[in-house]
């Protein structure tokens, strides 16, 4: 039974070729699976499940009619869409996860992340997620008019797109030792993550044990710059795989 695992794609209405790109895959390249994992920042940002339209309904519209086929699809929060809800779950037939989760593939524990909480090297960024991941700022945010937060999400987003302008690639990078120490915690090989749009599969030694380190990369299509990636974790019950493929062909793969 195949389980599979995507990330940051960053899903909005002003890029629907890769909107279409998502409903693609899971008409097509996902159509086999039957466990879906969408490991954070499925969209580019939310505010909150009162703030749906029609953009966001479409979207939890098509993993439903996914997840009645009698697929299990579970989400954990990324860093642009922690506001996700209930609703929103109800609506698309998802289940939400804590970030991390411990799964089971097969007989093997593995942990998974959406990955941000590990890059402890960028000091700001640390400080700015404690301040978003707190329950009392986040129910004080939602109580905002919709107006209102959209005017501040659309200002997080340029302010962190200066920011991360300026920053040494490394710092934006998740800290081993954070890795090694959450792997730890869990007592875990294996675990997959996202948020660092750096594909890999690492391996490293922790006192003398293995250590598998699985990074999903994200989707990107941009026809104008001949870009066009999507990657995924698969799992065919023996062994996991980072997978690259083209996202304007899902349809004829």
């Amino acid at each position: 039974m195949t389980t599979l695992f995507i990330a940051d794609l960053h899903l909005s209405p002003s890029h629907p070729d890769l909107t279409q790109a998502f409903y693609d895959y899971l008409e097509y390249r996902a159509a086999e699976a039957a466990t879906l994992y969408i490991i954070g920042d499925l969209f580019d940002y939310w505010i909150g499940d009162d703030a749906m339209g029609d953009f966001e309904h479409e979207v939890a519209a098509k993993i439903a009619a996914y997840a009645d086929t009698g697929k299990d699809v579970y989400f954990i929060h990324g860093n642009r869409d922690f506001l996700i809800g209930e609703a929103f779950a109800n609506e698309a037939h998802l289940t939400l996860l804590d970030d991390p989760s411990l799964i089971m593939l097969g007989d093997v524990p593995v942990l998974l992340a959406h990955g941000d909480a590990m890059c402890t090297d960028d000091e700001q960024y640390m400080e700015f997620r404690a301040m978003m991941r707190n329950p009392q700022w986040q129910q004080q945010a939602l109580e905002m008019p919709i107006e209102a937060r959209q005017a501040i999400a659309e200002q997080f987003r340029a302010d962190s797109s200066d920011a991360n302008a300026n920053k040494p690639q490394n710092i934006m990078d998740v800290n081993q030792q954070a890795v090694a120490e959450l792997m730890g915690e869990y007592q875990v090989r294996t675990l997959i993550h996202g948020h660092t749009h750096r594909p890999e599969v690492h391996d490293f030694d922790v006192n003398g044990e293995l250590m598998r380190r699985y990074v999903v990369g994200d989707w990107r299509l941009d026809h104008d710059q001949d870009i066009d990636i999507g990657w995924e974790i698969r799992h065919d019950g023996l062994a996991l795989t980072l997978e690259e493929f083209s996202l304007s062909e899902l349809a004829y793969d």
